[in-house]
Formats: structure tokens, sequence, C-alpha cells
């Protein structure tokens, strides 16, 4: 590869050169599901986003020096809730139990659809209460956290105060957030700002003994975690060398990992409140050297929402005809989150799905039979400068050209794209004739072509021909009446 790999930090606002703090143990976390609801198309971005990272990081360093944990929560308020809608006839933690197991196993089978990698940890909440614990205890003992008498009973809360530097990753200045925001307002909170380690559940809730050395003594709280400790004690636990069966090591400087992943939406509170706790509980600078986060997801230019009816979970894309009418393949959805760079906002639309398919389908066809040659450097520099997937997608595009199919079999290797399957995409040619008599998609395509030919782009127009002459349309370049160009078309025979 060319280029170094760089990547856009949110913590320092700027790309950087990615140093791995161990090129034998290359380590990224990202926030994983809340499995209450099956995941819908904006939950995909950050899954396909980071496998391809993921992918590429295997490409460098090796698969077997690279580890990527992505978590489950199944703790939480809203699995309680929907336990206790959905199995009111059942004690609630087996229907907690119903609700988790198989909104996990609907998740792991429509991720895999979309052609991402299994992480190498996919951690369970449930399964690390003993680790928040343990960083929730090191909080209190540091004077970083405090036990408070609340509306539901007794809990810890961190003190946001006694950071000077919280709010470095969201920019925000502690006196300036406002109350109320995406913080709670409560009395009994010393900061509006503080959030909650570990809470009392009341009675039918589910819980777990936990006892804290406080500055009062011992104090006893049959409780669940709050949502920010439950991902620093699992990134803790599948990231870093324990020390002595402890949670992470005593030595601070080794108490990071490299990438921290996930949506915009996270960064505050959420990351700001993993940073906090993570740093301040084991003394270490950085909780991890990047953070990384992909931006929103609007459907057909709305935002989506129940309300306006396009609310789409990935199952929905997959398995109904609800999202234009007709099934996706998983590998078309992939390509269609690809075609925007992931720290922009994304439109989700049916046009760009069956433009990714039109993509697909002619690949498909390019490739087959073709051995798998050497990774494009075009389509690696474009990966290694902040996962420019435009810029790699037109990368593919150049390679098609070039009649370098075993490099383009290659690449599309890379990125998840597993084309020459048994499987929807044998049937290629036949679905791309079929298109063909889709009129107003050849014709947007056309205009798009006699665009480019009028800018001079005559490398854009020539790949737009090539992939109508794949979809088996034929075109006449001439001229009407007035000396304008015009492009007729027919379908091959």
């Amino acid at each position: 590869m060319t280029n170094q790999l760089r990547l856009y930090n949110t913590l320092t606002r700027k790309k950087e050169v990615f140093a791995p703090l161990d090129p034998a143990r290359v380590r990224m976390y990202v926030c994983g599901p809340t499995v209450y609801d099956f995941a819908h198309i904006g939950n995909a971005r950050p899954v396909i986003v980071f496998d391809v990272l993921f992918r590429l990081l295997r490409h460098l360093y090796g698969a077997e020096h690279v580890i990527y944990t992505r978590n489950i929560t199944d703790v939480d308020d809203k699995i309680n809730d929907r336990a206790a809608r959905d199995y009111p006839d059942l004690p609630l933690n087996e229907a907690i139990r119903k609700v988790t197991e198989g909104t996990n196993a609907q998740f792991q089978a429509d991720v895999k659809a979309l052609g991402c990698l299994e992480p190498t940890h996919q951690p369970r909440a449930t399964e690390h209460i003993r680790g928040m614990l343990e960083v929730t205890q090191r909080l209190l003992d540091k004077g970083f956290a405090y036990v408070a008498e609340g509306a539901e009973g007794k809990e810890v809360l961190f003190a946001v105060t006694a950071m000077p530097r919280y709010g470095q990753l969201s920019n925000r200045k502690l006196e300036e957030q406002e109350a109320g925001a995406r913080v709670a307002v409560e009395a009994h909170k010393r900061n509006p700002g503080d959030f909650v380690l570990w809470k009392q559940s009341s009675a039918g809730q589910p819980g777990w003994e936990a006892s804290f050395s406080a500055s009062g003594g011992t104090v006893s709280i049959f409780g669940r975690p709050g949502w920010h400790i439950e991902c620093s004690a699992m990134s803790m636990a599948t990231l870093l060398e324990p020390f002595g069966g402890g949670l992470a090591c005593d030595d601070p400087t080794k108490n990071t990992f490299d990438i921290h992943g996930g949506g915009v939406d996270l960064v505050f509170p959420h990351h700001e409140n993993e940073i906090a706790q993570s740093c301040c509980a084991f003394g270490s600078e950085k909780m991890a050297s990047i953070w990384m986060h992909n931006g929103f997801l609007q459907v057909e230019g709305q935002k989506m929402s129940k309300s306006l009816g396009n609310f789409v979970t990935i199952n929905e894309l997959l398995a109904t005809e609800k999202f234009g009418g007709r099934k996706w393949d998983g590998q078309v959805l992939r390509l269609a989150m690809l075609r925007t760079h992931y720290t922009q906002p994304i439109d989700w639309t049916i046009e760009a799905s069956k433009e990714a398919e039109m993509h697909l389908d002619n690949w498909s066809q390019l490739i087959e039979g073709k051995p798998v040659g050497e990774v494009p450097t075009g389509v690696l520099s474009a990966l290694a400068d902040d996962l420019n997937t435009p810029a790699m997608i037109a990368e593919l595009h150049k390679t098609a050209r070039a009649s370098d199919f075993a490099g383009l079999k290659a690449a599309l290797d890379l990125l998840g794209f597993n084309l020459a399957k048994e499987g929807p995409y044998k049937s290629g040619v036949r679905r791309a004739i079929e298109r063909a008599f889709d009129k107003q998609h050849i014709d947007s395509l056309i205009s798009l072509r006699l665009a480019a030919r009028a800018a001079k782009n005559w490398a854009e127009s020539d790949r737009i021909r090539d992939e109508l002459a794949a979809m088996g349309i034929q075109l006449k370049d001439g001229k009407d009446e007035a000396g304008n160009p015009v492009t007729t078309w027919e379908v091959k025979r």
C-alpha cells in the first residue's frame, strides 16, 4: 500500500496516521446492539463500516493480530419493558431471556447476510457484572464517585466535576452543558451531569447483589448497572491485559486500546462517560487512541421514524417487500451503505439501492470464473484515507474498465462481497436484462452520461456506458434537429 492508514479522530478533530500500540495486537471496540428489538437500517451502518475497517486491519497486520470486540447489551430498562409487554404471563427474568435470545439471534443472522465477519469477541453485559462492580468500587475509592438516595432508591454516581477534562471528546465544557437536554435533572445529584454507575432495582426488576465500600461504610445495593459502565467493563475485559486476576492492568500506560467506534449519537453522553469512568478508575491518559463515529441515516430524505412510516429494519429489507416493493440482497444493502463516506449523513433511497445492485450484477459477470489476484493499489489507498469508500468504489470501476478482473475479485473479497457464490448473483445477467426494461432508471443513467459528456468527463461517460452494456442495453449517440447531443437505446438481442 502506497499510503499509511489515516483515520479521523473525534478526540483530536483531525486525521491521524494510525500507529497501533502493539502491531501484534491491534484492538478495536465498537458499541453493539441493545437487544430489545430488531435492528433497523441505521443500526446497520456502524456494523458495516467497522466491518470494513476490521477487514482492512486484518489485511494490513494479519488476521491473527487483530482483535475486534462488539458488545451485546442485554440488561437495559427497554428490555425489561419489552419483556413485560410481550410475555406478561412469564416470570420477568424468563421473559427477558426470551426477548434477548430471540432478538440477538435475529441480529446475528441479519449482519451475516450483510456480509459482515463475526467479531473476535461479542461479550454480553450480563456476563461482566463483576467487572462493572470492580470499576465502580475503584471510582468510589479514588473519590470520583459517591452514593446517593434517588427517587427510585440508592445509586452510585460518577461525579463529573472530579474530572477536569470531562467533555474533551464532545467538545463540551461542563459549565456550558444544559441540564435536561441529555442529562437527567435530579435533586440527589451533586451536578446535573453526574451519571449512574449502579442503581437499585425495585421489587420485580432484575438485579444483582452488590456491596460497596463508601465514605459512610459498607453500602449494599441490589441493583443493575448504568448504561455507560457496561462498555467500559466489556472493552477492558476483552482488549486489555489483566493484572493479578483483575479487570485491567494496574500500570496506567497499558490501559489503552487502539480504536473505539460507534454512531455519532453516542459521542455524548455515552462515549464521553466511558472515557471518564475508564480513565479515572485506572489512572490512564486515554481509553482509546482513536475515536471514530459514523454519521446519521435518513430514508428518502426524511428522518427515519415509525410515525412517518419509513422505519425499516434490516430483516424487513432482506425478507419482506416493505422497501421499494421488493426484497433486497444483503450485499446490495452493503454496497449502498458504502456509497457515502462514513462520517457523513447518508440518505437511504430505493434508487441508490437499485444502482448498487446494478454495479454488483456487472461486477459479478466480470469476475465469474476468474482467479483471485492482488488487491489494486488504488483500492487500498482509498481505504487508507480514512475509509474513503466513495473513492474506493470509483477505484473498483476503474479496475473493471482496465480489465483487471483478478484484481477486482481480490478487492471485492477484501470488502466482503462474495459475488461468485452459488445464489442470487449467479443469475445476475438475467436479472440485469429484466431491469433493463425499467425505462425510468435507464433514462436517468443516460441523462447522467450526457451530463458527463458535456463536461468532457469521458471516464465517467465510459463507466456509465459500460454499466448499461452489462445490463444488456446498447446506446446510440447522435444529435437532434437543433444539433444537441442525444442518446437513444435498445435492448441487445
